[in-house]
């Protein structure tokens, strides 16, 4: 006469979605806190490196446009560290060229060039047309065209508040830089901060 046995481990585990989903996220869970906690604690990761400076004023404003207009959809600014691809755009990224950036800007996504290490590598004219028509510099080009940008001014009242937040966060900036940050972006187009950022991309590490 058969007899129903109760499902042994692996079959009570397979034919129960609930249980499934539950020990999936919990080896997701563990699996990444092993390898992301760690870095917490290794000075590599947690160190900026030697000759990084937290971005200035109008640097800071640049950021905040590049990250609201979307920039970083196309442009990764994790180099992968291939062969190939350091010899086209410079060393790879280090985690200690970014403990000033919140949040960080690290992907691999890349539908455009990988702008790492584009600081002075074109000059301010160049950023400039590219940015208000790319297929004036690169026929081919399909990104589209910001030239809202040099008609937009930066708003020098943003400024204190954001580098008092960041200063919370370690970014090593001075009571004197936090009250002139203001003036320093005072007149200036949202196209000149996002120069400014892009020209200091990867130029703490030669």
């Amino acid at each position: 006469m058969a007899q129903n046995h109760a499902p042994a481990g692996h079959e009570k585990i397979e034919t129960s979605n609930f249980l499934m989903i539950v020990l999936v996220l919990l080896t997701v869970a563990v699996g990444g806190l092993v390898e992301i906690v760690p870095l917490f604690f290794q000075r590599s990761t947690t160190q900026p490196v030697e000759g990084l400076k937290p971005y200035t004023a109008l640097q800071l404003a640049g950021r905040d446009i590049y990250i609201r207009e979307g920039c970083y959809n196309c442009h990764s600014q994790m180099i992968r560290p291939f062969r190939a691809e350091t010899l086209r755009y410079g060393p790879y990224s280090r985690a200690g060229e970014f403990v000033y950036d919140r949040p960080f800007q690290w992907g691999s996504k890349r539908t455009g060039p990988d702008l790492q290490r584009v600081g002075g590598k074109y000059s301010d004219e160049w950023h400039r047309i590219h940015m208000t028509n790319p297929r004036d510099l690169v026929p081919e080009s399909n990104m589209p065209a910001y030239p809202w940008l040099e008609k937009s001014k930066v708003d020098p009242g943003d400024m204190a508040p954001k580098l008092k937040v960041l200063r919370t966060l370690g970014a090593p900036y001075s009571d004197e830089e936090i009250a002139k940050s203001g003036e320093a972006v005072n007149g200036k187009t949202e196209l000149d901060a996002l120069v400014a950022y892009l020209q200091v991309l990867g130029t703490s590490v030669k």
